[in-house]
């Protein structure tokens, strides 16, 4: 919340308690994204036209944690959506990284608000 109010507030928004002309919506959540990691072993000598000689693949499969972050503003007389801004990274699992993430991602998300005059 505080990200969003503060790039509102750069680009000249106040944010008031109701009856604005505008209305913020903000829904975050969390998955997880199936990732392969292949490590390759014993290239015996190098690369040949057709692999590697004598060496050996191993995949494993890796649960990676992402956070997805969709942020709407409605025309607070029309009820109409104006502008939707989506921002999506992996997390690290470390609070306080995550929110220097967080900001840095909600900051590029608003570099296209607010959206052109007309649609």
């Amino acid at each position: 919340m505080h990200a969003v109010d503060a790039q509102l507030a750069a680009k000249g928004w106040t944010k008031v308690p109701e009856n604005g002309d505008a209305a913020v919506a903000a829904y975050g959540s969390t998955h997880t994204r199936k990732t392969l990691e292949t490590w390759y072993t014993g290239f015996g000598g190098g690369w040949y036209w057709h692999g590697f000689d004598d060496g050996m693949a191993t995949t494993t499969e890796q649960e990676t944690p992402v956070g997805t972050l969709m942020v709407d503003i409605f025309d607070g007389a029309t009820k109409k959506l104006i502008w939707r801004g989506v921002t999506s990274d992996t997390l690290s699992g470390k609070p306080d990284k995550d929110e220097k993430k967080m900001e840095k991602a909600v900051a590029e998300m608003f570099k296209k608000f607010p959206p052109p005059a007309g649609g």
